[in-house]
């Protein structure tokens, strides 16, 4: 903000020009001179948003006293009523874990599903409050990165207050989060969702509001069931920007519907175990979105026993597959080509099979309607999607998740 800029104009003023008014013109001026460098001034309103936003302890730190050092400060441990815990199917089970399965399905599903299952993708913390200013204090044992995904979106956190994005948090080094965030002036009621990190464990000490706010139940949802995402890295949330902006989390604001993820990096392969454990979620809808992991062979073994297992528990709930999108390398290898094509009509195949036995409530999703061959730039390493390619993915999958729920065309 104070970069090195050439001299303004040399102004010269009249002798008839008062000392009082120099004095006055070079207080507003945007220049001032130090040693033999102008440089741009910076004026108390730009100064003090270079410390909100700087600033650990984020705007209202920078701007006044932190909620850390007053006393009254309200402290609400997490769980507790009436902050939701969403996002995950058996909290209420295994409570106060943030995990996306139950402690009883450990022995029986990988461990490579049961170790992706502590990372609380997709879980989020809702309420509502009248504070101007909202603490986090939480802990994350492991801060390492991976590094084609940004330290936000594995270990963070993201706070929207009314549906908007308003800032995030991370970890220091030794993997604690302490942060505060400014809500806004006054005290009107917001709502306020906290999405939490989506590829690393995370346990929370404590919200902390103002002195005397209240806090009550989030406004209901559009249906009062979620839709269930299963899945590989790419529904987990690989490689977002932010926690809330894998697809599934731009779905679930767009849609105003509640939401479990339950992709797992590497080892979505559709296995019996965990086809019985996404069966046992009472659910909108399912979205079958775990092409990317399993072998061509493996994918048409395991989609008929997959799709039966959750049917046989939701006769009438509807359930979309998604095919492969475009992996920019199929341009360059046959070989590639033809395993995602493959795929595409494994699932078109099977979906058509279904529905013409009489199972109306099953629906192909085209991949290549969420990231098509034109979009490779929504990718980061090839595979995997940036924070605009999980955009892009919504928006392909929104329409037709739509129609499947009867929810309103969304206008445009």
């Amino acid at each position: 903000m104070n970069s090195l800029l050439k001299a303004p104009p040399v102004f010269r003023p009249s002798g008839l020009m008062h000392r009082a008014r120099l004095e006055q013109l070079h207080a507003m001026s945007p220049w001032i001179a130090v040693g033999r460098v102008w440089r741009r001034r910076v004026g108390p309103s730009v100064m003090a948003l270079w410390l909100a936003l700087t600033s650990p302890c984020g705007v209202s730190g920078a701007l006044g006293a932190s909620l850390w050092e007053i006393p009254e400060a309200r402290s609400v441990r997490v769980p507790s009523d009436p902050i939701q815990v969403a996002g995950l199917g058996w909290f209420a089970e295994d409570a106060p874990v943030l995990r996306r399965l139950p402690e009883r399905v450990k022995d029986r599903v990988s461990p490579a599903v049961w170790g992706l299952a502590q990372h609380p993708s997709g879980a989020r913390l809702r309420f509502r409050t009248d504070s101007t200013r909202l603490g986090l204090v939480a802990k994350n044992p492991d801060a390492s990165t991976m590094h084609h995904m940004t330290s936000v979106g594995q270990n963070g956190f993201d706070l929207y207050v009314d549906g908007q994005y308003r800032n995030s948090a991370w970890p220091d080094a030794k993997g604690l989060i302490q942060r505060e965030w400014a809500l806004g002036e006054g005290h009107p009621m917001r709502e306020v969702t906290l999405y939490l990190p989506l590829y690393k464990a995370v346990s929370i000490e404590r919200l902390v509001l103002d002195p005397g706010a209240t806090l009550i139940a989030p406004m209901p949802m559009a249906r009062p069931r979620p839709v269930v995402f299963y899945g590989s890295s790419i529904t987990q949330g690989g490689c977002a920007e932010n926690p809330g902006l894998s697809y599934t989390a731009i779905l679930g604001r767009s849609l105003n519907l509640d939401f479990i993820n339950l992709g797992f990096s590497g080892a979505g392969l559709g296995e019996p175990a965990v086809a019985e454990a996404v069966a046992e979620i009472d659910a909108e809808a399912f979205v079958l979105d775990y092409w990317a992991n399993p072998s061509p062979e493996v994918y048409r073994e395991t989609l008929p026993g997959f799709v039966e297992t959750v049917r046989r528990r939701h006769p009438r709930t509807p359930i979309l597959i998604t095919g492969p999108f475009w992996f920019p390398a199929e341009a360059g290898s046959a070989a590639i080509h033809a395993q995602q094509e493959s795929k595409r009509k494994t699932a078109r195949e099977f979906v058509a099979a279904r529905r013409k036995a009489g199972d109306r409530e099953i629906v192909f999703v085209d991949g290549l309607e969420m990231l098509s061959r034109s979009q490779g730039s929504g990718l980061v390493d090839g595979v995997h999607p940036n924070s605009l390619g999980f955009q892009w993915c919504a928006n392909g999958l929104e329409p037709q998740l739509r129609r499947a729920l009867k929810l309103p065309t969304k206008r445009r």
